[in-house]
């Protein structure tokens, strides 16, 4: 027997900030980053909470691929504080410190009941809507998944006008995260009807605005569409879980320092390849990996070629591809000439032990051994 439920309430549309103001909790600790604290932009999310008369105080040590201590700072705060409600702002670095920050500092004190309100500021992890949340052990250079339905935040709040000055370049990172979590989720051994449903909306939504909110970024309209995307694909893999592309990322972000997304957007032709088993030299075949269907599927969604099924995944690696370079994401490491092949090479042997302990690992719709993870980040130079 399987379930499905969406423990989050959702607020979202013009104005949808002003909830703040009605949220029924009296002491607000909000936690962002220290560019979010220091712009005008906090305004946004503090005078609805003066509106409201709401107490608050602001955490703002958040960094990206947010690391144990910084978790631990938070955790101290918190139980200083005392508050009945955090506020996460930002991206997904905001909103996992967030996540783990509460769960932490309750399992040391439960002093109550505390609720956790999430307001994304880019339109790419779905953080706001999962129980999932990656923090960082820099001295062992990895990344850990926590998985706890506790973690799941109350409400999640989708404003545009908070991602309306987000730089292109982030758009496209965060965009292709969204593309990522949703086309994983489709092809997860873990999924159902309801995350597929879920899946392939944001992947339509992907398709018609991503381009849109990269080349003009004061695109109300795709930026809102974007947001709703970036939801839509979050509750999708919170149900259905991700996959071999995630668990290589991860491995990439935390040894070289790679924006996730990026990172997500350089595997993911290859990872369409392997799972597929089809590549640029594939002929038409009797049989096909599971998978292949559902990619057919999400590239017929696309508007892309249908005329056999080799062509049809071989159109969806190809439209990644063009997305990828239309936002100039580097299709390879070598193209971002930040890392030297010797330095590159070495950590591979590593990162494919680390990826094959991701938690992600169960649900990926081919299983793969070390010497295929191997064989992929190589391709990736």
């Amino acid at each position: 027997m399987k379930s499905f439920d969406i423990k989050t309430k959702i607020y979202f549309g013009d104005q949808a900030l002003e909830r703040l103001s009605e949220i029924p909790y009296q002491r607000v600790l909000v936690i962002t980053d220290p560019f979010m604290a220091q712009s005008s932009m906090i305004n946004l999310v503090t005078d609805p909470l003066k509106k409201g008369r709401k107490e608050f105080e602001i955490f703002q040590d958040v960094v990206p691929d947010p690391p144990i201590e910084k978790i631990s700072e938070g955790v101290k705060k918190m139980l200083e504080y005392r508050p009945d409600v955090i506020v996460a702002v930002g991206g997904g670095s905001a909103i996992d410190s967030s996540k783990s920050i509460r769960e932490f500092a309750l399992r040391v004190d439960r002093y109550g009941e505390v609720g956790l309100i999430a307001i994304p500021t880019t339109s790419g992890t779905g953080s706001e809507v999962t129980s999932f949340a990656v923090v960082s052990d820099p001295k062992e250079q990895r990344k850990y998944p926590l998985v706890s339905r506790d973690m799941m935040p109350d409400e999640a709040i989708l404003d545009a006008e908070l991602v309306k000055s987000v730089p292109p370049a982030v758009t496209a990172d965060t965009g292709m995260d969204v593309f990522t979590h949703a086309l994983e989720a489709c092809v997860s051994t873990n999924r159902n009807d309801f995350s597929t449903a879920l899946a392939e909306k944001s992947i339509e939504i992907c398709g018609v605005f991503l381009l849109r909110a990269y080349l003009d970024g004061s695109d109300t309209h795709a930026r809102q569409k974007m947001h709703s995307a970036s939801c839509l694909a979050g509750l999708a893999f919170n149900s259905a879980s991700l996959g071999l592309n995630h668990w290589m990322a991860h491995q990439l972000g935390a040894t070289f320092h790679i924006p996730h997304g990026r990172a997500n957007a350089m595997l993911l032709p290859h990872i369409i390849e392997f799972n597929s088993d089809i590549n640029k030299h594939s002929k038409s075949q009797t049989d096909y990996l599971p998978a292949v269907k559902r990619y057919s599927t999400v590239a017929q969604i696309l508007g892309l070629s249908s005329y056999n099924k080799i062509m049809t995944v071989r159109s969806l690696v190809n439209w990644v591809q063009f997305m990828m370079k239309e936002m100039d994401i580097p299709l390879s490491i070598s193209q971002m000439e930040k890392i030297s092949k010797e330095e590159y090479f070495a950590a591979i042997d590593r990162m494919a032990d680390a990826a094959l302990a991701d938690g992600c690992t169960a649900t990926n719709p081919r299983v793969p051994s070390k010497a295929d993870i191997m064989k992929i980040y190589e391709a990736l130079w």
